[in-house]
């Protein structure tokens, strides 16, 4: 076998010059890539452009040649972008498929492309500059659905619901402040990809197939011309370190564990049995059977979808925790779970920001659907579990009492409560005071309403309506300069 003069021939392989039999069929199934790892083509395209300009710039190849190299990814760009490219299984991966094409229109100019470099080195880079324009879209995306929570939570500051703990009535909060929590834990997925690229913006480009190159390559140059922020140090971990792909899939199934936990609490609260919110018919199924019924099916299936994430995690980690260095076939196994982590972050994020916030109505600039609150149903779940007890105890405790007593004390009054089958608040004066006579008539204005349960809570991070005023202020002048 050999490759002709003026084209890599498309039924051998670049090495073929070596071997004395084709690749059987099935091999040649079993370890190509390119019906998958095509998706890296505009990376390899400006990894190549850059690599291209560096080596003319060094005196490797020729202006001409460069020049040339650019107008025929220029046609492959067009090509591509057109449908028309012809991708070649037996030329088994993207890289390969475009230098193949290149030759064929420029001839030795394209066969010059690869000085200085290997596929390793190469396919390292590419997932980096893919990666990075991703983890650029995700950062935008957490920004909108923190932009979506921020808005329905600036509506609701005043809406009460209860706040559970181990699903148990607990202490009523403001349901914009309940909402915040999903913003903070947002905001902290955003810091961690904002971390997470730093490393995934450096370049391994240079380091050739594990040892480096005899070439005078200039790798800052490639890097300042790619955008990056620095240059891998050590040939041998630049071609075989996938660490940025699994710390970015870490991140990533952070926040698919954060959207499974919204999802879990948005599937109860529209249940008939909480009644708490409504989701927009767009966002929910029917039932075959049952006329009645409104199925929560997307955040369903993103609760779902969160143990897809969690497991490419898994599988990443396993992949590289036996391979020597330096470079193993192994890690064409990193792209087919990184790029459908990507590609589920990415979808579960574009729909929760309109589930959550909205569509914006052109029209009228205003945002249409979204969640839509029943406060009447949340008031009477937090009327409903006692959710005023601890208030009665700080209660006491201010008139003088010990807190373990006072604890005690209001432990007898909620048994007594539910006894009868009422509230705290509905108890008369009188009984309350057989508990304890410090008990005034006061105690129904400042510890058994559920407001005053919230007015009280007036400190940092707490639900206090002014508190939550003051995190809103905070997380919309965030979000802003975020998109500036």
């Amino acid at each position: 076998m050999s490759t002709s003069h003026n084209q890599l021939d498309t039924k051998s392989q670049a090495w073929s010059a070596l071997f004395s039999e084709p690749m059987s069929e099935l091999v040649q199934r079993y370890t190509a890539s390119v019906f998958f790892d095509k998706r890296l083509w505009q990376a390899d395209m400006q990894g190549s452009l850059a690599h291209a300009e560096m080596l003319a710039a060094q005196g490797i190849i020729s202006q001409d040649d460069r020049a040339a190299i650019e107008r025929g990814m220029a046609q492959i760009k067009s090509e591509i972008e057109a449908g028309s490219f012809d991708w070649k299984l037996e030329l088994e991966d993207v890289h390969l498929n475009l230098e193949a094409r290149l030759t064929q229109l420029i001839g030795d100019a394209g066969k010059r492309l690869h000085t200085g470099r290997s596929r390793n080195d190469q396919v390292a880079t590419d997932i980096r500059l893919w990666l990075r324009d991703e983890i650029d879209l995700i950062l935008g995306l957490l920004r909108e659905v923190q932009g979506a929570l921020v808005d329905v939570a600036g509506r609701n500051v005043d809406v009460i619901l209860p706040g559970f703990t181990h699903l148990q009535v607990a202490q009523p909060v403001s349901f914009a402040h309940h909402l915040l929590a999903y913003v903070e834990m947002f905001a902290r997925d955003e810091e961690r990809l904002q971390d997470v690229r730093k490393r995934v913006n450096r370049l391994p480009l240079g380091s050739a197939a594990l040892a480096g190159t005899t070439y005078p390559l200039d790798r800052e140059r490639v890097a300042r011309t790619l955008g990056m922020e620095g240059v891998c140090q050590n040939s041998l971990d630049a071609v075989s370190d996938r660490d940025f792909a699994i710390e970015f899939t870490a991140a990533a199934s952070l926040i698919m564990v954060h959207v499974s936990r919204l999802s879990e609490e948005l599937i109860l609260w529209m249940s008939q049995n909480f009644a708490f919110i409504r989701i927009a018919d767009r966002f929910t199924t029917g039932s075959s059977i049952m006329p009645q019924k409104k199925n929560p099916d997307v955040p369903e299936l993103a609760r779902g979808k969160t143990g897809r994430v969690v497991g490419h995690l898994m599988g990443l980690i396993t992949l590289m925790k036996g391979q020597p260095l330096a470079y193993n076939k192994d890690n064409q196994e990193d792209k087919e779970p990184l790029f459908d982590t990507v590609d589920t972050v990415r979808d579960t994020l574009r729909i929760f920001a309109e589930m959550v916030g909205g569509q914006l109505n052109p029209a009228t600039g205003t945002k249409e659907g979204g969640i839509t609150v029943n406060p009447e149903a949340m008031r009477s779940a937090a009327s409903k579990g006692y959710a005023t007890a601890t208030d009665l105890a700080d209660y006491l405790v201010k008139k003088g009492l010990p807190f373990r007593d006072a604890h005690e004390v209001v432990a007898h009054a909620v048994k007594t409560a539910q006894d009868q089958g009422v509230d705290l608040a509905e108890l008369p004066l009188a009984t309350l005071q057989q508990f304890n006579p410090d008990i005034q008539q006061d105690v129904f204005e400042q510890a058994l309403t559920l407001e005053a349960s919230l007015n009280a809570r007036n400190t940092l991070g707490g639900t206090a309506p002014a508190q939550v005023q003051a995190q809103l202020a905070r997380h919309t002048q965030r979000l802003q300069a975020g998109q500036a």
